[in-house]
């Protein structure tokens, strides 16, 4: 292990991996320091990602058996039964599988001039005059203090080191906590279409999602906000009138928990010598759960904005607020909309629900829908599609039952 290094990113990881092969491909040394002794495990992630942000951040095509399903279909179950359907004329998303994504990652960022270090615990950051000056690492039972310019901090959702730091955490107001399966013998299904089952009897506080692969497994999970998830878990596969006939020969060959964060971005990111990306900045859709997408964009513009400090000998906090500019610049208002529905539909009993559902039935939203190329900035998809009369209906009518449960 070398004691010094450009930058050093903590977490390998889809944001970390991503920051170091941008960083090496202007040129700048960085090392990874992973905790795990594997890239990509365990996964705390379905990989339901967006095809067209994927290619727009130069990562698809990708390679291989990574991509396991795609779809063009979304079907949501209203609480009462009624379902809800959106059918896209291409397919839109495709499930990934996290270990072998993550991997690609890491071996890309290799290739372009990274060091992987893994089972590398980073166990505290050094901090000189209140300035990050690198971090303390156990690596195979020996400690070492390694010294880098800037650390980027990409350590998932904990925020130990981020709190290190002296900067203030994701809000734990707005955690909800998941479990992740995979499960076995699938039936009944459209292998185009993610199934998304919502109510409190089943994931109170969020939804259950499968999605199904063609050799008749699928991912299968739910978050909530109170209760145990896998107690949820079992009485959606027992009871829900739709998933139970889906689910009633399966099984659970594995199955992992984890917080999701759904408060949007911290207030910041950055001080002297250090920058947060990904799921430790919160940057994860407040209606998904989804962080992947926006973390790699975010993990850009701080590869982007590091190698400059460092091409201007300034890692100073002054100097590297242009990432948290840049990233407000990039996202503020996709993610104000996105907390606005958040709200709203955290706001909604099962009734309530049931009713939009229908409403938006009968409006012909799900037709207006069909044309959607991508679901991550949905703030920009937004204002695409308010012109169309179904979604300016869709709109009103959400305003109103917002000010009546908000008066």
């Amino acid at each position: 292990m070398k004691d010094t290094s450009d930058v050093i990113v903590i977490g390998g990881g889809p944001s970390g991996s991503f920051t170091a092969w941008k960083l090496a491909k202007l040129g700048v040394e960085v090392t990874v320091f992973e905790e795990h002794n594997t890239i990509g495990y365990p996964s705390h992630c379905a990989g339901h990602l967006s095809i067209l942000s994927l290619r727009n951040l130069g990562l698809y095509p990708l390679p291989g058996k990574i991509v396991e399903n795609t779809f063009s279909q979304a079907n949501f179950y209203a609480p009462s039964g009624f379902t809800f359907s959106v059918t896209l004329t291409t397919p839109v998303t495709c499930s990934v599988n996290r270990a072998a994504f993550d991997k690609y990652l890491a071996d890309k960022a290799e290739q372009a001039g990274a060091h992987y270090n893994l089972n590398s615990r980073v166990q505290s950051l050094l901090i000189e005059n209140d300035t990050i000056k690198g971090v303390t690492v156990k690596q195979d039972g020996k400690t070492q203090t390694v010294t880098a310019k800037i650390v980027v901090d990409a350590e998932g959702i904990s925020s130990r080191l981020l709190r290190q730091a002296g900067l203030a955490g994701l809000n734990g107001a707005c955690l909800v906590h998941a479990v992740e399966t995979e499960i076995e013998n699938v039936k009944n299904v459209n292998l185009n279409a993610v199934e998304v089952f919502t109510g409190k009897a089943y994931a109170p506080g969020f939804y259950a999602w499968l999605m199904p692969r063609p050799n008749g497994t699928a991912k299968l999970g739910l978050a909530t906000n109170t209760g145990n998830p896998q107690e949820y878990l079992n009485r959606l596969m027992q009871k829900h009138p739709v998933a139970s006939k889906q689910l009633s020969n399966s099984k659970i060959t594995h199955m992992t928990f984890h917080p999701i964060t759904l408060g949007g971005p911290i207030a910041k990111a950055y001080t002297d010598g250090f920058l947060a990306v990904g799921d430790v900045a919160s940057q994860v859709k407040p209606t998904t759960g989804g962080g992947v997408v926006l973390g790699l964009t975010c993990a850009g513009i701080a590869a982007d904005v590091a190698a400059d400090a460092i091409r201007r000998n300034d890692v100073s906090a002054s100097f590297l607020q242009k990432y948290q500019k840049r990233c407000t610049d990039t996202l503020s208002f996709d993610f104000c909309v996105m907390l606005w529905l958040r709200r709203f539909l955290d706001s909604l009993s099962d009734e309530k629900l049931d009713d939009v559902l229908r409403f938006l039935a009968r409006m012909g939203v799900n037709e207006a829908l069909g044309s959607v190329d991508a679901i991550d900035f949905q703030g920009q998809l937004f204002l695409k599609l308010v012109t169309k009369p179904a979604i300016f209906a869709a709109l009103a009518y959400f305003l109103k039952l917002s000010l009546s449960a908000n008066p």
